[in-house]
């Protein structure tokens, strides 16, 4: 299994970034998938999850309004669109399928 996620960068608040997570090694379009991410010195946080089929997600109360997670089952691609950065979004993103993590995209919002 490998996750691989790219699209992080550095951005100032109020911006936007695209995440991506390219899926292998498993049957992607059959598995629940997630966004989490690790701030310096934290835990990590869920950020964001889509069900098999993508007509379902959920959002941590942090970015609600301000991110969409969504998937192509075709390209075996996890997306995570960030709008409306903030500081406080700094963090490392990972993308999660059950137990196999990906090597994250480090996402850093200062002016």
């Amino acid at each position: 299994v490998h996750l691989v996620e790219s699209g992080g960068g550095m951005v100032q608040p109020g911006g936007s970034l695209r995440l991506s997570c390219a899926a292998s090694g498993f049957t992607f379009s059959s598995y629940d998938m997630s966004w989490v991410r690790q701030a310096p010195g934290k835990g990590p946080e869920w950020v964001s999850g889509i069900n098999a089929g993508g007509g379902s997600t959920g959002y941590a109360d942090s970015v609600k309004g301000r991110f969409t997670i969504s998937r192509d089952n075709a390209k075996n691609t996890l997306y995570l669109q960030m709008n409306s950065l903030k500081p406080e979004d700094t963090a490392i993103y990972y993308c999660n399928a059950l137990e196999y993590w990906g090597q994250g995209t480090q996402v850093t919002v200062s002016s």
